[in-house]
């Protein structure tokens, strides 16, 4: 590993993420290209494909990944904020492979380790930023990360969009609770957050080859996350795994998947 200090169990999750969209980057349909993700799992000395086939729960992750992505890349470019807000950003190239409209800044907050290693792939690449990009070494859990935010120059005044890609999961219900209220007191009537709508982890199917992951799953806000941004000063839209993968021409094998997206306006 290319860093001067290691990867958290929860941030080398990224580096799952990452071999993903380097997969679905070499379809001959891909729903997104990401040209950076190869790069980042190299660099990290792991192979680009699994060991073996992919579990029954290894192919909803794919899935869910693989859509997720590209909903995600449809909304933060349709919503227009010229503020976008990643958190816990990962290996998520998006300010390097979105077209997005000049003047757009881009303010990536993750781990510094995370953040370094980030960096010097990219820096190794020539990659060239597509957006004015600010990393911001940060962890979500302190709540100091917020008044960090409004001096690297964010402007609560105007509105944002915030992307938590892959996040809620990884935190009990009150430090998910603590994290989106710090989120809304910085967003500006008319800003949007982005997230996972959470799951009932007692239903997650065992499984020995993502044992690693998923014992770091911590149910986030759990299924009832859309219900708490309603009551929290958001307006809450859902929408479905199932019903991606038809917008997207890529139906799911199982149709009872629950899992689902949320974009929340505030108001």
């Amino acid at each position: 590993m290319t860093t001067s200090e290691p990867l958290s169990p929860v941030s080398r999750t990224a580096l799952s993420v990452a071999r993903v969209r380097a997969y679905e980057s070499t379809r001959p349909d891909p729903l997104f290209v990401d040209p950076y993700a190869a790069a980042f799992v190299t660099a990290a000395g792991l192979p680009l494909a699994p060991s073996g086939p992919p579990s029954e729960l290894g192919r909803i992750l794919m899935a869910h990944g693989i859509l997720r992505t590209r909903f995600y890349d449809d909304r933060l470019l349709a919503v227009g904020a010229d503020q976008v807000v990643l958190l816990a950003a990962g290996l998520d190239a998006r300010a390097h492979r979105l077209d997005w409209p000049a003047g757009t800044r881009v303010f990536e907050l993750d781990l510094g380790p995370v953040l370094e290693f980030k960096a010097r792939v990219l820096d190794g690449l020539g990659a060239v930023p597509r957006a004015e990009v600010t990393a911001l070494p940060a962890d979500l859990v302190d709540p100091g990360w917020t008044e960090r935010l409004v001096e690297a120059g964010f402007d609560p005044v105007r509105p944002s969009t915030w992307l938590a890609e892959g996040l809620l999961v990884y935190l009990t219900a009150e430090d998910a609770a603590a994290l989106l209220t710090a989120v809304a007191a910085l967003a500006a009537p008319g800003s949007r957050v982005l997230l996972e709508q959470g799951r009932d982890l007692s239903r997650t199917p065992a499984d020995p080859a993502l044992a690693e992951m998923t014992a770091l799953w911590r149910g986030g806000l759990g299924p009832g996350t859309g219900r708490w941004l309603d009551e929290h000063g958001w307006k809450a839209e859902v929408t479905t795994l199932v019903h991606l993968g038809e917008t997207y021409g890529r139906p799911l094998p199982d149709p009872t998947i629950g899992t689902a997206f949320i974009e929340a306006v505030r108001s």
